[in-house]
């Protein structure tokens, strides 16, 4: 029997039983997608990484406890730390992740976990009425990016306060949708909430890769490039963000909840 590494890491946080758990497989063969989808419905985190040295790096896929993952930002942010502080790669080293959503790197600076991630175009699209029922409140914006649809609205208070109908929600778009407004605190540029009832996550608690279109997006509003974010989720998560260009260069830190072995 081969015992296979497996920790779940809260993610963007520095306290533990805060930010947005995932669970790390450290894996010394290729496994099966039904393998994995069932490890990931057995860890039943919002996605679970599977990593495998590779000759280049590491290659890294994400699975929801209900399907594949094309991007995922806290998972692959877990899966760093894990590398990190079990000493397989040393903290000074890039870490390259060969993943389907492309090549992703990440880098240890000054306590924080910095992911380099593609940035993703949004544009204006005409919302349906059965999505703005589904959320349940005015909006001053409407986008769509290749994943998720950007909803902005007015103030901190109402997105806190939002309920959405999350079964309506699932059939009015194929993925998530990124709910955001600007900050009422100075310490914040903005803040977002994510939701995802398609995946089988109504809300998903810090969402890394809804930075890469929340990030262009705030770049364009305020005029700047490197902005503090916060998931108002009730987990709750702080993400630094900075744009450059066509990258999204996304950073936060992780605590260590669980560390041990899968026996199947």
């Amino acid at each position: 029997m081969i015992n296979i590494p497996v920790f779940q890491i809260d993610a963007f946080t520095d306290k533990p039983f805060i930010g947005n758990p995932a669970a790390v497989c450290l894996l010394m063969e290729e496994k099966s997608d039904e393998w994995m989808l069932n490890v990931a419905r057995e860890m039943n985190c919002s996605e679970t990484a599977f990593l495998l040295n590779k000759e280049m790096g590491i290659s890294l896929r994400w699975f929801s406890p209900k399907t594949e993952v094309g991007l995922c930002g806290h998972a692959t942010l877990a899966s760093a730390h894990v590398l990190w502080e079990k000493g397989i790669v040393p903290r000074n080293e890039e870490i390259l992740f060969f993943t389907k959503g492309g090549l992703l790197t990440a880098q240890y600076k000054e306590g924080w976990i910095e992911l380099n991630f593609p940035a993703i175009e949004e544009k204006k699209v005409l919302p349906s009425e059965i999505l703005l029922d589904a959320l349940k409140v005015p909006v001053l914006y409407v986008g769509k990016s290749k994943y998720d649809y950007l909803v902005e609205i007015e103030t901190e208070e109402i997105l806190k306060d939002m309920n959405p109908d999350f079964e309506t929600l699932k059939i009015a778009v194929p993925r998530g949708v990124i709910v955001t407004c600007q900050s009422d605190r100075p310490k914040y540029d903005f803040i977002s909430r994510f939701f995802v009832p398609s995946l089988g996550i109504n809300e998903d608690p810090v969402t890394g890769s809804a930075h890469c279109v929340l990030g262009p997006y705030w770049q364009k509003k305020l005029n700047k490039s490197e902005l503090i974010a916060y998931q108002a989720s009730e987990r709750g998560g702080v993400i630094k963000v900075k744009i450059d260009d066509d990258r999204v260069y996304i950073s936060g830190k992780a605590v260590t909840i669980t560390d041990g072995v899968l026996l199947v």
